[in-house]
């Protein structure tokens, strides 16, 4: 089959909008709270600590400013497009010189 890799693509691109949009018809007014938010939640309720005394086990790093943090969001993305560019351009060469 030539073209397996790229249907299997094709499939999980699918299934992943499928889940999206399936995920979003259940209840469209709810807003993605994250996984923080739900996690110091649990560990307040099991504990019986109330969420503000609970320290991270993982300090978090905050940015000094706005800027600097969707300068580094836009740094992340640009290294990731350079690593799937890189992956992609090695597959595709790889199947020219065959």
């Amino acid at each position: 089959m030539k073209y397996q890799f790229e249907i299997i693509v094709g499939l999980i691109v699918i299934l992943f909008i499928g889940t999206f949009l399936y995920t979003s018809s259940i209840n469209p007014d709810a807003e993605f709270g994250g996984s923080d938010g739900v996690g110091s939640a649990v560990v307040s309720e099991l504990t019986g600590i109330p969420e503000d005394d609970v320290k991270p086990l993982i300090p978090q790093w905050a940015p000094p400013s706005g800027e600097i943090e969707s300068g580094l969001f836009a740094l992340q993305a640009a290294f990731g497009g350079v690593i799937l560019g890189l992956g992609f351009g090695y597959l595709i060469g790889q199947r020219t010189t065959q």
